[in-house]
């Protein structure tokens, strides 16, 4: 037997979510079935009005509700430091552990040439126009330590070491607090050993 086709119609468009796969998109889709009707008209304005309410930060190219964002719009903030991020999640997990009060340039993804990513995809030409145009003195690369990620960091390293004024720095990588050196993987020991430091 068949779904009924406004049913498939809904599964379609949940199986086109990341991390939803067939069964998770049936199982949310015949949860909507049994939702009051007030429910599902929710549900339905608030993706309509996030898609019509959210900008792009005309300054550090984050995802945020106003422009300037909060951050950049910060006049307490560091302007000198800036902090490189692949997107607007990661700029949220830093801002959340509150030690940081620099501002950030958010790339919108990674070099992935498998994926057909290259640095024309990512907002590196606005990256590039802060820092000469600004008076940063440092840039840290917080992209993620994958190999996309660590493609794209040096790239932009590269890019970067064309300004005198600036200092380019890489976020640390290695062992994660409370885990255990036997559990780690080569890659993260690796990275361990290299950024260590003397206490």
């Amino acid at each position: 037997m068949q779904f009924p086709e406004p049913i498939l119609r809904l599964i379609q468009q949940f199986e086109r979510l990341p991390g939803i796969g067939p069964k998770s998109a049936q199982r949310l889709a015949f949860y909507v079935t049994t939702m009051a009707d007030e429910q599902v008209q929710e549900f339905a304005q608030a993706l309509l009005r996030m898609k019509q309410e959210l900008t792009i930060c005309e300054q550090c190219c984050a995802i945020s509700d106003r422009s300037p964002c909060p951050v950049c719009g910060d006049p307490l903030r560091d302007r000198s430091v800036i902090c490189v991020v692949q997107d607007t999640r990661d700029m949220l997990a830093i801002e959340r552990m509150q030690a940081y009060d620099g501002l950030y340039h958010v790339l919108g993804g990674a070099i992935s040439p498998m994926d057909g990513i290259g640095p024309d995809q990512l907002h590196l030409r606005e990256l590039l126009q802060r820092i000469a145009n600004e008076q940063v003195t440092e840039l840290i690369l917080a992209t993620n330590s994958t190999v996309e990620g660590e493609a794209t960091a040096m790239y932009i390293a590269r890019l970067a070491h064309h300004f005198d004024q600036l200092q380019v720095t890489r976020i640390a990588h290695g062992i994660p607090v409370g885990g255990d050196l036997e559990y780690a993987d080569e890659i993260t020991l690796k990275r361990a050993m290299e950024f260590r430091r003397p206490i």
